[in-house]
C-alpha cells in the first residue's frame, strides 16, 4: 500500500448539542440518547507525520493533556493501524509498540476541556481521517465511523460532522439538513462537570420535559432559524446541581444580548446562544469575555466530505 503524503493536517471541529434527550437506561449500563448535533468552527489542529521511530507519539500545547493511550487521539491511531493490518493496535496499547509504523501527532488545542464540546472525540476523529489520508484512503466514511465507535461515543459523529441526528450511545447517525446560517456565542464558566456524575444525578430525578426533537427536525427541513432556536433543549439542565444556576445565568445573559435561543451543550459546562445578527453576537461575546475566560463567537460548519 502506498503511503502518501508523509504529513497531513486536520482540523478537529467542536460539537454542540442543539437538542439532547436521554430516552432510557440500557442493559449494558449506558443510556439511550436522542440528540441533534452540530459542528462549529472552533477547532483543534492536528498534524500527523510519519517518522522513523516506531510507535505513536503525541505532543500537545496543553501540558495537562495526557499524551499516552489515555488520550483518545492515540487510541484512534492504534485502532486505525490494527484495522488496516499495519500493526497490532491492542498490543501496542498494552505496551508493545515496536511493531507499529512511526506516527507523530502534534496537537494544538483550542477547544476547552470539560466543556461538552467533544474536544477529545473530535481529536480522535481527526486522527482517523488523517491516518486514512496518510495510508492512501483505504477506508470510506462508514468504515471510519465504525472504527470511531470503538474509540468513544461522540467520535463517530465527529468523523463527518455537520448537522446530524444521533441515537443509541451516539453511534447511530442520520445526516440532516444544515442549520441555517447564523452566529453563535459560546461561553464556558470556570468549572467543568463530570459526565458520569451528571448521568448518576439524572437517574435520580424525573425529567420535567423532553426536547421537541421532531420540531427541531422540521425547523431544519424548512431552514427556519427562529423555529430551531426556540427548540434548543438539554435534559441535563434538569439535574439538581448548584452549578446549573450559573448555567441558567449565562443563558439569560445570552438572551438579553439578542440570542434567539440558548442552551448548555452535552453534559456541560459550555453554554451557547444562536444569533441572527453578527454584530449582536460580537458585542455579546466582547462583554461576556470580561467574566468568562472562554467566550468566543463561531459559525456552523457543513458536513465534511470524507
Amino acid at each position: 500500500m502506498s503511503i502518501t503524503p508523509s504529513s497531513v493536517t486536520e482540523n478537529a471541529f467542536a460539537k454542540l448539542n442543539l437538542t439532547l434527550d436521554v430516552t432510557g437506561r440500557r442493559d449494558d449500563g449506558y443510556h439511550d440518547m436522542l440528540m441533534v448535533m452540530q459542528t462549529v468552527s472552533i477547532a483543534d489542529r492536528i498534524v500527523l507525520e510519519r517518522v522513523p521511530e516506531p510507535g505513536i507519539h503525541l505532543s500537545c500545547n496543553y501540558r495537562y493533556v495526557p499524551t499516552d493511550e489515555r488520550n483518545l487521539a492515540v487510541r484512534a491511531a492504534h485502532i486505525f493501524l490494527r484495522a488496516i493490518g499495519a500493526g497490532d493496535g491492542e498490543q501496542a496499547i498494552s505496551g508493545g509498540v515496536s511493531a507499529l509504523p512511526g506516527i507523530d501527532l502534534r496537537l494544538d488545542k483550542k477547544i476547552p476541556v470539560g466543556a461538552g464540546m467533544a474536544g477529545g472525540s473530535s481529536d480522535a476523529a481527526a486522527v482517523l481521517r488523517g491516518m486514512n489520508r496518510l495510508f492512501g484512503l483505504p477506508l470510506n466514511r462508514r468504515e471510519l465511523e465504525a472504527l470511531a465507535e470503538e474509540v468513544g461515543s461522540d467520535v463517530a459523529f465527529c468523523i463527518a460532522g455537520g448537522t446530524q441526528l444521533a441515537r443509541g450511545r451516539g453511534e447511530v447517525l442520520e445526516d440532516l439538513p444544515p442549520l441555517p446560517d447564523c452566529h453563535l456565542v459560546i461561553c464556558k464558566p470556570g468549572f467543568s462537570i463530570s459526565t458520569p456524575e451528571l448521568f448518576r444525578k439524572l437517574d435520580e430525578v424525573s425529567l420535567r420535559r423532553h426536547p421537541d426533537t421532531a420540531g427541531m427536525l422540521a425547523a431544519l427541513n424548512t431552514g427556519d432559524l427562529r423555529e430551531a432556536a426556540i427548540r434548543l433543549y438539554n435534559v441535563f439542565e434538569d439535574v439538581q446541581d448548584r452549578r446549573m444556576r450559573q448555567i441558567s445565568e449565562i443563558k439569560s445573559r445570552l438572551l438579553d444580548h439578542g440570542a434567539l435561543g440558548a442552551v448548555m451543550t452535552g453534559t456541560g459546562s459550555a453554554v451557547f446562544g444562536l444569533f441572527q445578527d453578527p454584530a449582536s453576537a460580537e458585542r455579546c461575546a466582547e462583554e461576556l469575555k470580561a467574566e468568562f475566560r472562554f467566550c468566543h463567537t463561531a459559525e456552523p460548519v457543513a458536513r465534511l466530505d470524507v
